[in-house]
């Protein structure tokens, strides 16, 4: 099982930079190494280790039909610079007609059921897929993102993907990765400059206001201190049944 790799892992990375620990999980799970991003600046520093030394790791993205032009302008200009094809991965067809037909294109403003329904659908899923069949999967995750991500660990068990997570900038602050983005000239958000901090669907995202939380951007008309779509968080039983239901 994988899982039992973990300490192993951790033990030899101590001491390694971004770009050797990478090196040593694709040379230990060859072909299984995988990364999503979302264009953010945490992602977009992780993208420019993998790609400006040519990492052998299948990065991605999970395009759900919702994204600020600005997202897109940046994937494009990320592949341009570094020659990349980032992956596309989009929501099944079928759910996603099922669920806009019957409760409407914003429904997700309505309650937070239905706001996890669509996250589900047009994140969840699609990286579901995309997981499927490898062993570690790298992020952009931070503790200073929410409270939640606080006790997080640099390498974790993914119980609900059963795959093993590297979050490389754990422990980075914001500064330090806005530095590291103005020093190696890579492509970024331009939303990030407006006060947008953490950039998901247009929809569902909004700049932040001078003290406000860093995920207060994010669903901010939802009345919670734990506001995440399931991405980092392993599936209820109830959600891994969504997906039959929205295909009756």
């Amino acid at each position: 099982m994988l899982q039992k790799y973990i300490p192993e892992i951790a033990e030899k990375s101590e001491g390694l930079s971004i770009k050797e620990v990478i090196a040593l999980l694709t040379a230990q799970f060859p072909g299984k190494v995988i990364f999503s991003s979302s264009f953010s600046y945490e992602d977009q520093a992780i993208t420019h280790e993998i790609l400006s030394n040519r990492l052998p790791v299948t990065l991605f993205t999970l395009d759900t039909g919702r994204l600020f032009p600005e997202t897109y302008a940046v994937w494009s200009r990320t592949n341009e610079k570094y020659q990349a094809a980032i992956r596309a991965y989009y929501p099944e067809h079928a759910p996603l007609e099922k669920f806009v037909t019957e409760k409407g294109p914003n429904a997700f403003y309505e309650s937070v059921e239905n706001r996890k329904e669509c996250c589900y659908i047009r994140k969840v899923e699609p990286l579901k897929r995309a997981l499927a069949g490898n062993a570690v999967w790298i992020t952009g995750l931070r503790a200073e993102h929410s409270a939640a991500r606080q006790d997080l660990s640099v390498f974790e068990w993914d119980n609900g993907n059963g795959i093993i997570k590297y979050n490389p900038l754990l422990h980075w602050t914001t500064e330090q990765v806005k530095e590291y983005i103005d020093r190696n000239e890579v492509p970024y958000n331009i939303l990030h400059d407006r006060g947008f901090v953490s950039i998901g669907c247009a929809p569902c995202t909004r700049a932040i206001r001078p003290g406000e939380d860093f995920r207060a951007g994010r669903w901010w008309w939802e009345d919670s201190s734990k506001k995440e779509c399931g991405l980092h968080v392993a599936a209820a039983p109830a959600d891994d049944k969504l997906l039959a239901e929205n295909n009756q």
